[in-house]
C-alpha cells in the first residue's frame, strides 16, 4: 500500500525519525523515542503510540508491560520535517520506566562549575512493582 505521507519525513540513515511525546492539557513535554515507518503507521493505525526501540531492535508499543498506553490526539511535523510531536493522554499518569511522570525528572541547579542534577519529580509507582515478572 502507498502512503505518500511518509515520503515528507526526513528519515535519518537507519530509517528512523525522533519523536517527541507531549501531554495533552499540562503540555508536559513526557518522552523522547524514535519510530520507523512502521511504528509510524501503527501508530495512527491504532491510535496509541508505538516506537522503535534501538536497544531492543524492534516496534515497541508503549505500555506492552507496564500498561502505561499512551493514546494518541495528534501527530505533528516540525518546519524541518526530521522530528515529530505526538499529543498524547498517558494512561495511568505515567510515562517513565522510572515510575515517574516524565523522563525528563532531572533538573540542573546551580552554576556551570558546582551545580548539579537534581530529581525534582517523584515516583508514582515503584518500578519493581510495575515490571514484576515481565523482561
Amino acid at each position: 500500500m502507498q502512503r505518500k505521507w511518509l515520503n515528507k519525513i526526513q528519515w535519518d540513515d537507519h530509517g528512523l525519525v525522533p519523536v517527541v511525546v507531549q501531554e495533552v492539557g499540562s503540555n508536559d513535554v513526557l518522552m523522547f523515542a524514535f519510530m520507523n515507518r512502521e511504528a509510524l503507521v501503527r501508530t495512527i493505525e491504532t491510535g496509541e503510540a508505538v516506537f522503535w526501540s534501538r536497544s531492543r531492535k524492534r516496534l515497541w508499543h508503549k505500555g506492552e508491560e507496564s500498561g502505561h498506553v499512551q493514546k494518541v490526539h495528534e501527530v505533528r511535523l516540525d518546519c524541518d520535517e526530521d522530528v515529530v510531536l505526538l499529543k498524547v493522554t498517558q494512561v495511568h499518569g505515567i510515562a517513565c520506566h522510572t515510575g515517574r511522570h516524565s523522563c525528563f525528572f532531572q533538573k540542573f541547579e546551580g552554576d556551570a562549575v558546582t551545580g548539579d542534577w537534581q530529581t525534582v519529580e517523584p515516583v508514582i509507582k515503584d518500578p519493581d512493582t510495575i515490571y514484576q515478572g515481565k523482561s
